[in-house]
């Protein structure tokens, strides 16, 4: 049972450390965290943590989708 209680505690440590956006993706903004509302256009995602995601840990996909992380910051509005 003991080492049953270790295996899940250390999936959990790696699914919650694995998370490339969430790890190197910055300051999560209020944007990124907001679902766009009805006939808004839809946030883009970050495509390199996207596939960085799939290829090391694919469960992590959930932690960043969880956060906002995967999606850009909105682009500062241009003069």
């Amino acid at each position: 049972m003991r080492k049953l209680k270790q295996a899940l505690c250390i999936l959990m440590a790696c699914t919650m450390l694995s998370s490339c956006a969430t790890l190197f993706g910055g300051k999560v903004t209020e944007y990124q965290k907001t679902r766009p509302a009805a006939g808004e256009p839809q946030r883009e995602l970050r495509i390199g943590a996207f596939i960085a995601d799939l290829l090391i840990f694919w469960p992590s996909l959930a932690v960043d989708f969880a956060t906002g992380a995967i999606y850009k910051p909105k682009a500062a509005a241009s003069k």
